[in-house]
């Protein structure tokens, strides 16, 4: 225990292979990424607001994942962006900490809010006569709160196992944020007693919800392979293919990710890529989803779309009426 520095606070290394010259495009970019989850997931939860016509189970679900995906870009963009704009990757150690169960949080909470949407879809086209006594408000209030809540015992646990451990192998971490998988590997003790239970939980999230997602969409195929009108059948599967999308944004790299690792730390089965596609993949499945969520469902859901247009026409009507 002599040999062990407590350090006092991490540095958050980004992309390690980028050079300097570069800083200022990646910040820009990042920048980017996180204005346009700021506006787009703003015009949805705008949109939901104003419009009763929104106001319905499925839409609940996206509101809540609109904020969710707020919440977790800016816990997660704004230190990356400031690491690259003005050089200042620091991150005081309970920051860090602080960083690391918003993001697991936020991920879980997403994770589980993706489920419930689909077992909205699954209600709707399976049981379209049920639909209004089974996704009652209630029943979904219930679900999303539910996510919320239990989406705190994981990160919880993360936090509290690994705030007080000894950290010697240096402060710099790997990643674009505070990340449990990235924070472990600095401490000095083995890793595997703290590495094995966040995957089993990680697991259990990623997995139990994905389970959910398969069986309702294998479902929903089935149902909308038994419709006799093609065109019938094509206005079903447009309908669930915003969320589709998203679910392979979010959980496929997930899975991955922490499949690789825990193959590599447990049975030393060696997963071999860099550390700057180890960062891509995590940028992939933690930034990207956030930002196209908006648009997905803004472009590719009718209803929303309708509504969009006519709030424009209007605002543009509005704005010719005021010119002398």
């Amino acid at each position: 225990m002599g040999n062990i520095t407590f350090i006092k606070d991490f540095v958050i290394s980004g992309f390690p292979g980028l050079q300097p010259r570069h800083y200022g495009i990646v910040s820009a970019v990042l920048f980017f990424v996180y204005v346009c989850t700021l506006m787009g997931n703003a015009v949805f939860m705008t949109l939901f607001v104003l419009s009763k016509s929104l106001q319905k189970p499925v839409y609940y679900c996206i509101v809540n994942l609109a904020v969710c995906d707020v919440l977790f870009s800016t816990t997660a963009l704004p230190k990356i962006i400031s690491r690259y704009w003005f050089e200042d990757g620091s991150v005081s150690f309970l920051g860090c900490f602080l960083q690391m169960f918003f993001v697991h949080y936020f991920g879980a909470v997403t994770a589980r809010l993706l489920s419930v949407m689909a077992i909205d879809r699954y209600a709707a086209i399976c049981f379209p006569l049920r639909y209004h006594s089974i996704m009652t408000d209630r029943n979904v209030f219930i679900l999303i709160f539910g996510c919320w809540i239990v989406g705190l015992i994981g990160p919880l646990m993360m936090v509290m196992r690994a705030y007080p451990l000894p950290y010697c192998a240096g402060n710099t971490i790997v990643h674009c944020y505070c990340d449990h998988i990235a924070i472990i590997a600095l401490a000095c003790t083995t890793r595997e007693d703290y590495v094995q239970p966040a995957f089993i939980n990680s697991m259990i999230v990623l997995l139990g919800s994905l389970a959910i997602i398969v069986f309702s969409y294998c479902a929903i195929i089935v149902a909308v392979l038994r419709i006799s009108s093609a065109q019938g059948r094509l206005k079903t599967f447009s309908t669930c293919s915003p969320q589709l999308i998203i679910i392979a944004l979010f959980f496929l790299p997930r899975c991955f990710y922490y499949a690789s690792y825990y193959l590599n730390i447990v049975f030393n089965i060696n997963i071999k890529f860099s550390a700057d596609v180890q960062v891509v993949i995590i940028v992939l499945y933690s930034l990207l989803p956030p930002m196209i969520n908006p648009f997905i469902y803004c472009l590719r859901t009718e209803e929303v779309k309708k509504i969009l247009l006519t709030k424009m026409k209007k605002t543009k009507i509005g704005i010719k009426s005021r010119r002398p």
